[in-house]
């Protein structure tokens, strides 16, 4: 992701008056409350399920993870967004059996993983169940022997000798990059986006880098995937606009960062407190933040989960699904899988009784079942409780009086007795994890081992 430096932005910001005044108009923004997207109701409570087909099962194709739907609907989550289902480009494979992200053709699957017939037939399966299926969705750039670089050469970005391209600055040399200067472009991929809506029935996408493609053109593909059905739009990007008319949720990219920073450098709650602070002046409440411990990316290319958290992995999924943001779960991961998967070759997930599979359940079931824990607009803000610890720990509440959750974590590699300030939080609750009484009126103190966390449910 690029970032713009503090010294940019001062400019840009200290520019704007002068610009504006000169063409006598306001400056190009959104004010950050005004949202557009209509988010279906079925996202209120969403859990999201990241499905790697190549490597959810030992056979690697839709019919073989059809089977463990069930599971997966017991299991309490709602959206399966799967990687790409597509045709994967040979011109410069990575691996033997390349990128899911070098797309040889947007409207066809990948014989790899079956037939339309198989993949109809999940989603099908999917529906009954009362789950959703999302795609994986690369309008960036495709596999550099896609028909459409001799079919509309044009539409593709070219170097200064007149060559397909990759992506400027990225090492993504198995995929050519797309021109969206090119209205016929534009026409080609929104009207492919809505045939999979259209004749498949799926129920939305996931935008490999979203912010690589011109925000106006999301805008009127999802005007024109809502003349279908409401679908669910997901942004790889961090950028507050694109919820203005195109997306639902947009990564949580900073909740990770302040994560994985506070547990390698044990510097405590401060970066945690600041990531939600951020989110909550910032970013408009309707704005779905998906946050999570684990991905495709994360997995293939930094670690295991387990190994980056270590020992404030519980806390961090805990936190996940207690705070603001939209939580992920990554295939594999409630089988505690321990190793980086292959991304460009065959390398099934090995399934057992995972040790975090219960805690899982049992923060799916949370989520589901209480309101104000439910996501974007749906759900209700963070509202801090001070205490004693305030360096180390962060707690607040969520909800209104008689219907709160209240959350303590200890987000630091040191004990704490934590006594807790003001009255936010007093009344009388159900520990969220063991079902235990407890009651809060003032005076009384926590203790929580290093990377302890509490989760407690107001009783009327």
């Amino acid at each position: 992701m690029m970032r713009l430096s503090a010294v940019l932005l001062a400019a840009s910001f200290a520019a704007a008056p002068a610009l504006a005044e000169a063409d006598h108009t306001a400056p190009d923004y959104t004010p950050r409350n005004v949202i557009e997207v209509q988010n279906a109701e079925w996202t209120a409570d969403a859990v999201l399920y990241q499905l790697n087909t190549r490597q959810f099962t030992a056979e690697g194709t839709f019919a073989a993870a059809q089977k463990q739907l069930p599971r997966l609907a017991a299991m309490g989550v709602d959206i399966i967004w799967l990687m790409p289902i597509h045709p994967i480009g040979e011109i410069n494979r990575k691996g033997s059996l390349g990128s899911p992200y070098a797309v040889r053709d947007y409207r066809g699957v990948n014989p790899e993983f079956g037939t339309e017939a198989d993949f109809r037939a999940f989603v099908d399966e999917a529906h009954r169940l009362g789950l959703k299926v999302i795609l994986d969705w690369v309008a960036n750039h495709s596999a550099y022997d896609n028909p459409l670089t001799t079919t509309h050469p044009e539409w593709y970005t070219r170097t200064p000798e007149g060559a397909l391209m990759s992506p400027a600055g990225t090492d993504w040399s198995d995929v050519a990059d797309l021109d969206y200067s090119q209205p016929a472009l534009r026409q080609y991929m929104t009207e492919s986006l809505v045939y999979w809506v259209r004749e498949f029935g799926v129920d939305g996408y996931r935008a490999d880098v979203a912010g690589y493609v011109p925000t106006d053109f999301w805008n009127t593909a999802r005007a024109e995937l809502n003349k279908v059905k409401p679908v669910f739009m997901l942004a790889e990007w961090e950028q507050r606009d694109l919820h203005h008319r195109a997306f639902d949720a947009t990564y949580g990219w900073g909740w990770k960062e302040a994560m994985q920073r506070l547990v390698k450098d044990g510097s405590g709650a401060g970066a945690m407190r600041g990531y939600y602070a951020g989110q909550s002046e910032t970013w408009p409440h309707a704005a779905m933040r998906m946050v999570y411990t684990e991905n495709h990316d994360q997995n293939s290319w930094d670690g295991v989960a387990a190994e980056i958290y270590g020992p404030a992995y519980e806390a961090a999924m805990a936190l996940s699904f207690t705070g603001l943001g939209l939580p992920l779960i990554y295939n594999g991961q409630e089988a505690d899988n321990d190793r980086m998967l292959k991304f460009f070759e065959r390398d099934p997930i090995v399934w057992r009784e995972g040790k975090h599979a219960d805690l899982i359940a049992r923060l799916i079931a949370l989520k589901t079942e209480t309101p104000a824990l439910h996501n974007g607009r749906f759900g209700a803000p963070m509202v801090e409780v001070p205490s004693d610890a305030m360096a180390d720990v962060y707690a607040f509440t969520r909800g209104q009086a008689g219907a709160r959750v209240f959350a303590v974590f200890n987000l630091s590699p040191r004990p704490q007795q934590v006594t807790f300030q003001q009255a936010r939080h007093h009344g009388r609750y159900t520990d969220a994890l063991t079902g235990a009484d407890a009651s809060f009126s003032g005076g009384e103190t926590m203790a929580l081992a290093p990377w302890g966390f509490r989760i407690f449910q107001e009783t009327e």
